[in-house]
């Protein structure tokens, strides 16, 4: 599979150099701002209200890049918004900070389950483009974590790209060999290698993240840091040293940053997001499917349309395996995926219907109540 970057999209924003110094909202530019968030914006300019896009998030402040440049904002305590998040800012009398009065529709959201028993949805980045799931070439590449990366990837709507770091530490045979490997493993995949201490796969990179959205994601110590100070083209972000017994990084990110890329190596933002220990699925069966696409393919050809691919008579999927076209490793990870999204999706619904309960038990005791009251008081005989 070849590295370049020709077959990733190109985002639709207009470059800087081609927008009227006069448009007030020119600055936005560097940030992602195109026509279709102008459109959306509209009719939160005739109140007043002025755009800005969402730099970092740190529990009820944000800050923020808008017109008149980096400011902290007060977020609402409902509707949170997260780093790449587009929002609508108001002014607050007294000159106090301004405050985060409406969220713009989001085009993408890189979502996962949230680290609780609740069932409920974390978005970890708003409105991406390529989302460049890495991983240390210090150990060998974990397949089945990669395929969960991809799989929220395609699911949230951001085009997966894997990027195999710190290439410097083995020989370049070595190197190629695990990139066909992981490549091999995931399929349909783009897969480069890359180094911040060399430069290796850094002018690639530079040339898919230009001018549009992208989230660093990975384990902690998988170079993420590293390899966004070597997009930025300085040291914007703490960098730690991997523990040598366990080969896990420290937490040098703690936070998900914005960070906007050189104008001249063709602009964009970055995402610099924290280590992930865990990445559980949030609604994508489309992204799964998308990952293991020819799982899917060899579905079609099945006897059964409703085939579970276990024992059936017939089975394609199967019958690939047996015949070494389909790792039986690929078919577990597909299998586990597939039956962790559906456990989240009933979760998730049997939460909604407990609410709905709550809500009409509520509805129910306020109409008893207006019942009450339209009866007045009881009076005894």
């Amino acid at each position: 599979m070849s590295s370049s970057a020709s077959s990733f999209p190109r985002p639709s924003s207009l470059p800087p150099a081609a927008t009227p110094a006069s448009d007030p909202y020119a600055p936005l530019l560097r940030y992602g701002w195109d026509a279709e968030w102008a459109d959306a914006f509209a009719p939160y300019e005739d109140e007043g209200l002025t755009p800005a896009r969402i730099l970092r998030v740190d529990r009820d402040r944000c800050t923020a890049f808008g017109v008149a440049g980096q400011v902290t904002a007060a977020a609402p305590e409902a509707g949170l918004p997260c780093t790449g998040d587009w929002v609508a800012l108001g002014e607050v009398p007294g000159g106090q900070q301004p405050v985060v009065r409406a969220l713009l529709p989001r085009r993408t959201a890189f979502l996962r389950s949230a680290s609780s028993n609740r069932s409920e949805a974390q978005v970890l980045a708003a409105n991406v483009d390529h989302a460049l799931v890495l991983a240390s070439l210090e150990r060998e590449p974990d397949l089945a974590r990669l395929e969960r990366f991809v799989a929220l990837a395609w699911a949230g709507g951001a085009q997966p790209l894997v990027v195999l770091t710190k290439a410097d530490l083995l020989d370049p045979g070595a190197v190629d060999v695990l990139r066909t490997e992981t490549a091999e493993g995931l399929p349909g995949v783009e897969v480069l290698a890359a180094s911040a201490e060399s430069g290796e796969g850094i002018e690639v990179l530079t040339a898919v993240v230009a001018g549009g959205t992208s989230v660093l994601l990975g384990q902690s110590g998988a170079g993420k840091s590293t390899l966004a100070n070597a997009l930025l083209g300085e040291e914007a972000q703490g960098t730690g040293a991997v523990r040598a017994v366990d080969g896990k990084g420290r937490h040098t990110t703690t936070a998900r940053d914005l960070l906007p890329l050189p104008v001249s190596a063709g602009g964009g933002v970055l995402i610099d997001t924290p280590g992930l220990r865990g990445v559980a699925l949030w609604d994508a069966a489309e992204g799964v499917e998308r990952t293991f696409a020819e799982i899917e393919e060899l579905a079609a050809e099945c006897r059964f349309h409703d085939c579970a691919h276990r024992a059936e008579p017939d089975c394609a999927v199967l019958a690939a395996v047996e015949e070494g076209r389909l790792p039986q490793r690929r078919l577990d990870s597909y299998r586990k995926l597939l039956r962790e999204n559906a456990r989240i999706a009933a979760r998730s619904d049997a939460r909604l219907r407990a609410e709905q309960r709550q809500l009409f038990k509520q509805r129910q005791a306020l109409g008893r109540h207006m019942m009450e009251r339209k009866r007045g008081p009881h009076r005894k005989p």
